[in-house]
């Protein structure tokens, strides 16, 4: 005997083999059963999160709210700090410079003095060598005179010995006055 298939509905939205016809979802007879579905489904997620997600979500933002809320606080006392040790530097690098400046003016003020003393030791020590110095050039100069007076007298009568004269040693000393007064 043959078996007899037929493609006949078994219901409006399954054939006789089991396979739906057309779009299952879209099926009138059974729309009533997947809203049932998905009420339950939503319930159950409902519950799910209000019970168990939700509050941890909640406790986790909260944390993070609160952390956030004390570091805020934390880099204002710390920005706070911040600026009284720039104003604490400020001071003592202005209370540095002006005891540099001081200091400054103090050591210029010593070296200057300092100088001072050395310049005026200088100065005594150079009238000293210049009043020994000219006292030797005057000695000198004395010296050399009389030592020009005797070479000129000497020259002289040397001068006139050789030209055959007799020349006296008082005309000789009278001539050579004469002529070194100009």
């Amino acid at each position: 005997m043959a078996t007899e298939t037929t493609d006949a509905p078994v219901g409006a939205c399954v054939d006789a083999g089991g396979y739906a016809l057309g779009m299952p979802q879209l099926c009138a007879d059974w729309i009533p059963n997947q809203i049932f579905w998905l009420i339950l489904c939503l319930v159950a997620i409902y519950f799910v999160m209000s019970r168990v997600a939700l509050p941890r979500i909640g406790a986790v933002l909260a944390e993070r709210s609160g952390t956030i809320t004390n570091d805020i606080a934390a880099a204002e006392e710390l920005k706070q700090k911040a600026l009284e040790a720039e104003e604490a530097y400020n001071k003592a690098l202005s209370d540095a410079r002006v005891e540099a400046n001081k200091i400054v003016v103090d050591a210029k003020t010593d070296i200057q003095t300092k100088l001072d003393a050395q310049l005026a030791k200088a100065d005594e020590k150079i009238a000293a060598k210049t009043a020994e110095s000219q006292k030797a050039i005057a000695e000198i100069r004395a010296g050399a005179e009389k030592s020009v007076v005797e070479v000129a007298k000497d020259t002289a009568k040397e001068i006139v010995a050789s030209m055959g004269g007799k020349a006296d040693a008082r005309t000789i000393t009278a001539a050579i006055n004469a002529r070194m007064k100009g």
